[in-house]
């Protein structure tokens, strides 16, 4: 029976990798790199630093190209570009699985952060899974998210004492704005800073960039509009430097 991995590896800094996630490293046969393309072939080379630092001497490395997504579409055709895009996801996984595995080898698909928080590689397995078309095992080896690098960064908590917290997307917040009865909010995924149309509204904003790599970029403080206008010059610039961006937030009702 084929073994596959989805290995939690960290926000971007090599000493954020687990003792179980250094572990299973060396315990695999085979590593997927997912390659994105174009600038984010930093997101690569991160990767091979860590199993050159890790991964048992004979060790085999399969990178693949990601499939394209369609990042242009709008509601009501985002979700059926998303299904496509995981779709044919799931046709690269299936493939890497039964062509680069052999019975009894085990592969790994080393993910950026959390695998249990904002990613897809466990429910693209799951399709893969489902179709029935090759045989293989599974297992998460959670990670530590770029929220939880924000959050300690900034040398503060996702909640206060007693409240909740709430994930969402910056599309959804756009949409929404800021949910009601909860103070505190991290966002992902906001490639349109939907954060400046609630300048102003008496929120506190940590922001970050890069988060655990050498390029890492922190600003906080009260959301008004200088600050707003603030973080989207650097996000622009930065942005522009190094061709592709990742970046989260927490915003907080009540100050910071």
């Amino acid at each position: 029976m084929r073994t596959v991995r989805v290995i939690g590896i960290g926000a971007g800094d090599p000493e954020q990798l687990t003792l179980q996630a250094v572990r299973e490293i060396g315990a695999t046969d085979v590593f997927f790199l997912i390659d994105k393309g174009g600038e984010k072939s930093q997101l690569i080379d991160v990767r091979e630093q860590m199993l050159a630092a890790h991964a048992a001497a004979g060790h085999r490395v399969v990178v693949a190209r990601d499939p394209e997504r369609d990042r242009t579409a709008r509601t009501p055709g985002y979700a059926p570009a998303v299904d496509d895009w995981r779709r044919r996801r799931a046709d690269l996984y299936e493939r890497l699985i039964a062509e680069e595995l052999a019975d009894g080898e085990s592969g790994a698909f080393l993910v950026w952060g959390d695998p249990a928080l904002y990613d897809s590689a466990g429910g693209v397995l799951r399709e893969v899974a489902r179709r029935g078309a090759v045989a293989f095992e599974w297992s998460v080896v959670p990670g530590v998210s770029s929220v939880s690098t924000l959050a300690a960064r900034h040398r503060t908590g996702l909640n206060q004492v007693g409240g909740a917290v709430q994930f969402t997307t910056g599309r959804r917040l756009a949409a929404g704005g800021l949910p009601e009865g909860v103070d505190d909010v991290v966002v992902m995924l906001d490639a349109h800073q939907a954060f400046t149309e609630l300048a102003g509204r008496g929120l506190h904003i940590y922001w970050g960039a890069y988060l655990g790599t050498d390029d890492e970029i922190l600003l906080q403080g009260p959301l008004d509009d200088e600050l707003a206008r603030r973080i989207v010059e650097v996000r622009a610039r930065a942005r522009a430097r190094k061709g592709w961006i990742m970046d989260t937030y927490l915003l907080r009702r009540g100050g910071g």
